[in-house]
């Protein structure tokens, strides 16, 4: 992309603008705002920009006559946004790649923007169909992806539309690129002790990362609603947690294989337990790892935290995925809480920290140190398949000839 010269060229920069709105009210601007850098060197070097991104799951949405609710999944608060952190207009076409887009491409001069209509509201979209990809291929002579939060989808503007530009006129966006870098930093070039944090509600949805992760990190530290499937397996009382009762057996070959490969895999040794998760009448902290019968835990413990923060201020390397509790309810928000603050404080001694998107964005966030870390990933599903290891389609199609 540096290379290129786009002055009065057409430029298509597939974005990931899936950002939260509200009765027409963006609540979080962070994907726009981490857009910004690639958006204005495009239009700063005069390139005629056409955008493409998707919002929300439209299609599977549907009112209750079977059509789109166009209000609710409309792009057109981005553009307004957009428009607001550039300080210059970008204009909004109502479809994608259809009459008022063409309208709009013709009077579109250099350095200036024109966002699509949601690309989810073509059903061609999420089959990654080559005709509507070639369609909307047609629109520029550049294509650049820069939607990290969506390299993991094989669709028509994220990877089926690369493969309609040679190698000279496809290229990664200045965020796409970071995203890649750093987590190859992780999986590549992992200084030592290397880390990992592992939170969330099930150990199902991480077996491959876990399994991935164990073939460089020292350490994995597991949190989260997902630590009850460990501690059963083993033969402790979860109480009322959250437990996957069929993947008892896959906790202990993922015990046994952390074992066979020297990997330190660490599980609460105490919880914040509660008798309820929404209208608790009951808190208390258990002493060991097993959890009352009539309580579930919502938080590591106070030895756990202790134990975990050890291990992380003797890390040169950390990746994050996954909260240690239920942060967003501030009686069990003290594990991840810490654990946040942790990373930043062993970030400014000189470790490399990369934060894997989804809920431990939303943490480092809401306790104020998303600033104070190396990375923050937009894409948690992105990041995740990434660091287990896996080849992305929006990646590949763009390193590919």
């Amino acid at each position: 992309m540096n290379q290129w010269n786009v002055n009065g060229q057409f430029v298509i920069l597939r974005e990931d603008f899936n950002v939260p709105i509200r009765n027409g009210v963006i609540q979080d601007d962070t994907r726009i705002a981490k857009s910004l850098d690639t958006i204005q060197k495009l239009l700063e070097h005069g390139a005629k920009l056409i955008i493409l991104s998707h919002l929300g799951r439209p299609l599977k949405e549907l009112l209750p006559d079977g059509s789109i609710d166009h209000g609710k999944f409309s792009l057109r608060p981005v553009a307004e946004k957009l428009s607001s952190l550039l300080n210059k207009p970008v204009f909004f076409a109502n479809d994608c790649g259809g009459p008022d887009t063409l309208s709009k491409r013709r009077s579109l001069n250099p350095g200036e923007a024109l966002l699509l209509e949601n690309t989810r509201f073509q059903k061609e979209e999420e089959k990654g169909i080559p005709e509507f990809a070639e369609k909307l291929a047609a629109l520029g002579t550049f294509y650049v992806n820069d939607a990290f939060g969506a390299a993991h989808r094989e669709h028509a503007s994220t990877a089926t539309i690369a493969r309609y530009f040679d190698k000279d006129h496809k290229a990664f966006g200045l965020l796409m690129l970071k995203e890649v870098e750093n987590g190859q930093k992780v999986l590549k070039q992992a200084e030592h002790p290397c880390t990992a944090i592992l939170g969330g509600a099930k150990v199902s949805d991480k077996i491959l990362l876990i399994q991935n992760l164990m073939g460089f990190c020292d350490n994995i530290l597991i949190g989260g609603g997902m630590a009850f499937t460990f501690l059963k397996a083993q033969g402790f009382e979860i109480g009322q947690s959250l437990c996957e009762s069929d993947k008892l057996a896959l906790a202990l070959d993922l015990l046994q294989l952390a074992k066979e490969r020297n990997v330190n895999l660490l599980l609460p040794v105490d919880h914040v337990c509660a008798d309820s998760f929404e209208h608790p009448t009951s808190i208390q902290t258990s002493p060991s790892p097993n959890v009352p019968n009539a309580y579930m835990g919502l938080d590591i413990g106070p030895k756990t935290t202790e134990q975990y923060l050890s291990t992380i201020t003797q890390s040169r390397t950390i990746v994050w995925n996954g909260p240690m509790g239920v942060f967003e309810k501030e009686a069990f928000a003290n594990g991840t809480a810490t654990i946040a603050k942790a990373m930043a404080e062993v970030t400014r001694q000189g470790a490399f920290t990369l934060i894997g998107g989804g809920d431990s964005a939303s943490a480092v966030k809401k306790f104020g140190v998303a600033d104070q870390v190396s990375f923050v990933s937009t894409g948690g599903g992105a990041m995740l398949e990434l660091l287990e290891g896996k080849i992305l389609p929006g990646i590949e199609a763009i390193q590919g000839s």
